[in-house]
């Protein structure tokens, strides 16, 4: 990652781009071969009509208008703001995507059922229970996107960490197997096992969606411990694949990881 050259200044990273670009009379064309970037990103990024752009782009373009940091500082600023609805964001993402790819190292909010919801949701000390109340009801709402027709296909690389950090009340948990028996043999929903057995990987900092909506663009959510971010940079997503697919290369097959899943069910009962 480039390393950020300055501190937030009260510009919108918007305005700022397209302020830089006329006054040097630049056409988006001269400013995308500059900066090395696409010119239809270029635009989209003067019109607002951007989730996130990506450090490394944002820097390119402090560069080429050599900018003394003012674009990176702007992007900044707008970074504290996105922070507080990046989740939204990506859930309208994830309601509007045809293809989803995940890696995840606990059961995806999307595969649990309400109790083994209620139970993760009730771990965090500094969430009430009317809070818990409401966050389940909105994961479960989140899973309607599984029934719909079409339903989106989705493939679920699940880390093994996720099935050995189980809840105290051994009823939730045998619900929340079978219910992820269940969703495996589902058509539009592919899931792998990842044992821990091997080794490490390239996404081990944390989890990964990777969406893809019907004009296939794509945007991914990183998710780390109590924060997450946006990408819809077409390289940092390209590049986010490419870790995924290295993971998905050492996860168990299908059919594998359904026979693991049933024998951990019987085991359980």
């Amino acid at each position: 990652m480039p390393e950020l050259k300055s501190e937030p200044t009260p510009v919108s990273l918007r305005k700022i781009v397209a302020i830089f670009r006329r006054e040097r009379g630049l056409s988006l064309q001269q400013v995308a071969d500059g900066a090395k970037i696409d010119r239809s990103y270029v635009h989209r990024l003067e019109s607002g009509d951007r989730a996130s752009p990506g450090v490394r782009v944002v820097q390119a373009l402090d560069d080429f208008y050599e900018a003394d940091g003012l674009v990176v500082g702007a992007w900044l600023l707008e970074q504290e703001g996105l922070y507080r609805d990046r989740y939204a964001r990506f859930k309208a993402a994830e309601a509007r995507a045809t293809i989803q790819h995940k890696y995840m190292l606990a059961i995806p909010g999307l595969l649990q059922t309400e109790a083994y919801a209620r139970a993760v949701l009730s771990a965090d000390p500094m969430v009430t229970e009317d809070d818990v109340d409401r966050l389940v009801v909105e994961r479960m709402e989140r899973k309607e996107i599984l029934h719909r027709q079409p339903s989106p296909h989705v493939r679920v690389i699940l880390d093994e960490v996720a099935l050995l950090r189980r809840p105290s009340d051994l009823a939730v948990w045998r619900e929340q197997l079978r219910h992820l028996t269940e969703a495996a043999q589902m058509p539009a929903i592919v899931l792998q096992l990842l044992p821990v057995t091997e080794g490490v990987h390239d996404l081990m900092g944390g989890s990964l969606t990777l969406l893809w909506a019907d004009d296939g663009t794509a945007v991914a959510y990183v998710e780390g411990n109590k924060h997450g971010q946006l990408i819809d940079d077409p390289d940092e997503v390209g590049a986010l694949r490419l870790s995924y697919d290295g993971v998905r290369d050492k996860a168990l097959s299908p059919t594998a990881t359904l026979e693991k899943l049933r024998h951990l069910l019987e085991e359980s009962e």
